[in-house]
């Protein structure tokens, strides 16, 4: 028994590169407790690597790389859709009263809402180093950053540390990012240490809006961050999938499309 569920989790790895520890419990119908003892056997056999939350295949996870590579892959990013990113980012700023506190994922639509925001009497706490680039020598707004391990690839701020400083904030909306969102409204992301972060931002506001173009329908992603059931709001462009969207509207959320 303990072989055959093992054997399971090194092929999910395998088609899917990293897991968390929730999903391979119920993947293996086991306690979490029982998973955690099963990855750190197969750790030690070098089949695979913990990581927190979960495991990627050995050698999987983040690779060294130089600033000029992160700063490049970032802003391919940021230049891809960008135009509906920049109608989601316009759409979000209307949300901000003057006062508010706001807590900004990492993203490029998000980066794209900073700018949006600059000059603007707010209080902007984040994770994101792109964030922090575009506010720094804006006097107007409060720059609150959060503390954690830099993940240069994705200009963030990942781990205890960061997950620890956003449970000693409250603030009036959180605009969060995402990978995809699949047919059922499962929203995703790709990197196992940002999704316990991302619902951290969730548990720490009033209000929540996920920032979602059109591409990001189904997007990509093998780890299920939340429901999108669990938003206040979610701003996206025309062309995001329609029942998709229906079905979000009919479980309460408010659906804008730019």
């Amino acid at each position: 028994m303990r072989v055959t569920r093992q054997r399971s989790i090194v092929e999910r790895l395998h088609s899917h590169g990293l897991a968390s520890t929730e999903e391979l419990a119920a993947l293996c119908d086991v306690s979490l407790a029982t998973v955690r003892r099963d990855l750190i056997e197969l750790e030690t056999a070098g089949a695979l690597r913990r990581v927190h939350g979960g495991a990627v295949l050995d050698g999987t996870g983040d690779s060294p790389e130089t600033d000029a590579d992160a700063v490049r892959g970032f802003a391919e990013v940021a230049a891809s859709d960008a135009e509906d990113k920049r109608a989601v980012a316009a759409r979000a700023a209307t949300m901000v009263a003057d006062g508010d506190c706001v807590i900004l994922d990492i993203g490029t639509t998000t980066m794209m809402l900073a700018k949006e925001l600059r000059g603007r009497p707010v209080t902007v706490v984040t994770a994101s180093l792109a964030v922090l680039d575009v506010l720094r020598d804006d006097t107007a707004v409060e720059l609150v950053l959060l503390g954690g391990i830099v993940r240069r690839t994705y200009h963030s701020l990942v781990g205890a540390l960061t997950e620890d400083a956003l449970r000693q904030v409250r603030a009036n909306c959180a605009f969060l990012g995402a990978s995809g969102v699949a047919a059922d409204g499962t929203v995703l992301d790709t990197t196992l240490v940002e999704v316990p972060v991302k619902r951290a931002l969730l548990a720490t506001s009033q209000r929540s809006v996920l920032l979602v173009d059109r591409h990001k329908f189904p997007g990509t992603g093998a780890l299920r961050v939340c429901g999108l059931d669990e938003f206040d709001a979610v701003i996206t462009t025309t062309g995001a999938h329609g029942p998709t969207l229906d079905a979000a509207r009919a479980a309460g959320t408010e659906v804008h499309v730019v």
